[in-house]
């Protein structure tokens, strides 16, 4: 199983903090996952010109075919102005329209206020839905006071990311399960 992690902010530190824990949740339950973090900070992505995604090279080339390769990601996002990050958008922009087809995607927040919840129900899960993705309901939503000095301070959210990757992992076990045995009812 190819899960891709992705950070998507290029700015500030609690998102990466909660990515990090992420990461090593998933090596903790999944050690035989084979698992990429990609935290958009350290690459350099082009704006999408509406090229397909195989034409761009260097990191753009990288991250999209990254993606796309992946059968699980767990999307990180800071909530900016009440919105996604343009590093975030600027990803899905650069991948084909059903490049979540098949893929389960879960979701991690990291926002200054509790009413950001409503930037996952408004924006993210849409843009997800529209790219077919298979969604995992429950998202782990941080607030800026389960934060000190770049550290999580708060049990539950550990307890919340640790559930997120069992769910994201058991759903695509499921999915996979499911298309397999849809696949081998044609005979060819």
């Amino acid at each position: 199983m190819k899960i891709v992690a992705l950070s998507g902010s290029n700015v500030g530190s609690k998102t990466r903090t909660a990515m990090d824990y992420t990461m090593k949740a998933i090596h903790k339950k999944n050690p035989e996952a084979d698992v990429t973090l990609i935290d958009l900070a350290e690459y350099d992505v082009q704006f999408s010109d509406g090229r397909n995604y195989l034409e761009y090279d260097g990191d753009t080339g990288y991250v999209t075919k990254t993606i796309m390769e992946a059968d699980a990601i767990i999307i990180g996002t800071p909530i900016f102005q009440a919105s996604i990050p343009a590093t975030l958008k600027n990803i899905f922009d650069l991948l084909p329209v059903n490049a979540l087809r098949d893929k389960v995607v879960s979701i991690l927040v990291t926002a200054g206020s509790q009413k950001h919840y409503l930037v996952v129900e408004h924006q993210l899960k849409p843009i997800l839905g529209y790219m077919k993705a298979e969604i995992v309901q429950t998202y782990v939503f941080i607030e800026e006071v389960n934060f000190y000095r770049k550290e999580i301070t708060s049990d539950d959210v550990f307890l919340r990311i640790d559930r997120l990757v069992e769910d994201t992992v058991v759903l695509t076990e499921t999915y996979t399960k499911i298309r397999e045995a849809k696949e081998a009812e044609y005979d060819f």
